[in-house]
């Protein structure tokens, strides 16, 4: 094995076990939903246009998010302070207590599947997740 094919194969791993779990918890909120209030929580405010570029969607398509996480009140348009004729989209308080709950939610279903762990292999995921989480400029306490 490569170390392409062990990343390739934590990265599948991971992936199938939220899927996984997301279905367990029966929670009908699409996947992008939470995607982009983590988003708007780890990197603040965004333009519309930004939001769409980090989460890896077309702007239409989060145009069509936002209005529906905004009448649900999880997010709210505000005024750019460096530019008042462009808006930004925050994570509302309510958006962000439903996200709370959700990875509360994703953990508990998450927590059957990896009850068998040995000590050395959470050794090894923690490991894993240090190392890579800095990779992408997450704080090390940052668990949700």
């Amino acid at each position: 094995m490569t170390r392409d094919d062990d990343l390739q194969r934590l990265l599948l791993a991971v992936h199938a076990l939220t899927r996984i779990a997301a279905l367990d918890t029966q929670n009908d909120a699409p996947a992008a939903q939470w995607r982009t209030l983590t988003l708007l929580r780890d990197h603040g405010p965004q333009r519309l246009g930004d939001l769409a570029t980090l989460s890896r969607v077309t702007q239409p398509g989060m145009t069509r998010l936002v209005h529906q996480l905004s009448d649900a009140g999880l997010v709210a348009r505000e005024t750019d302070p460096d530019d008042s004729r462009v808006s930004v989209i925050l994570a509302t308080d309510d958006g962000l207590a439903a996200l709370e709950k959700w990875w509360v939610q994703l953990s508990a279903a998450l927590a059957p599947h990896v009850a068998d762990l040995t000590d050395a292999e959470w050794e090894a995921v923690s490991i894993a997740a240090t190392a890579l989480s800095a990779r992408v400029g997450l704080q090390p306490e940052v668990v949700r």
